[in-house]
């Protein structure tokens, strides 16, 4: 799952919104001095990202790709479904996406100096490009690979994969139509297990 996703998931608690970002950025424990909403947001976040890996639909999805994509197959999917989440946003949320995304750019920068470099650089950048409400088009998708691609140590095709993914889309957007509801309800059972 990429960014859009980990928020809707995330629900409205805005510590949860900033653990599920900073799930992207910490590596190893949680911090016990974190408030208890936002080490929950890191662990539904880890949580969320294993439920995915390992489901079978996502599996499908990856496996549509073929090298030199394939290594980076994972990305590509991430991605594409954070584009089918943004194209059909209304399926899923009565909250306009630009709304939605206005909230989670406000709650994040509220409290963003709090967080390690490498997150605030990340809220600057989602914020000032509006990067939720550009994954609606493909050319935000685009946008977002070829930066991606470019932080990446090693070489690597992902600036140029977007024709790949354009090539796959029907058959992604069945595939995260049909998962998407399984990750909702798995988010919402670890949310509700923690009295949120």
């Amino acid at each position: 799952m990429n960014y859009l996703a980990h928020f809707h998931l995330a629900g409205e608690d805005p510590e949860l919104l900033a653990g599920s970002l900073l799930g992207e950025f910490l590596r190893g424990p949680v911090p016990e001095d974190w408030s208890p909403g936002v080490r929950l947001g890191v662990r539904l976040h880890r949580q969320v990202d294993a439920f995915t890996d390992a489901h079978p639909l996502t599996a499908r999805s990856r496996g549509r790709f073929q090298p030199p994509f394939r290594r980076y197959a994972g990305i590509l999917v991430d991605l594409f479904y954070d584009h089918c989440l943004a194209r059909d946003w209304s399926d899923y949320s009565p909250v306009p996406l630009a709304e939605f995304a206005r909230v989670v750019y406000a709650r994040l920068g509220v409290r963003q100096a709090e967080w390690p470099p490498a997150m605030q650089r990340g809220i600057a950048y989602m914020t000032a490009h509006d990067l939720l409400c550009s994954y609606r088009e493909m050319e935000g998708v685009g946008r977002a690979l070829r930066g991606i691609s470019g932080r990446l140590r090693r070489a690597n095709p992902l600036a140029d994969a977007l024709p790949e993914l354009e090539r796959h889309a029907d058959g992604l957007a069945e595939d995260f139509a049909a998962f998407f509801p399984d990750v909702v309800a798995h988010a919402a059972r670890i949310r509700g297990a923690s009295g949120q």
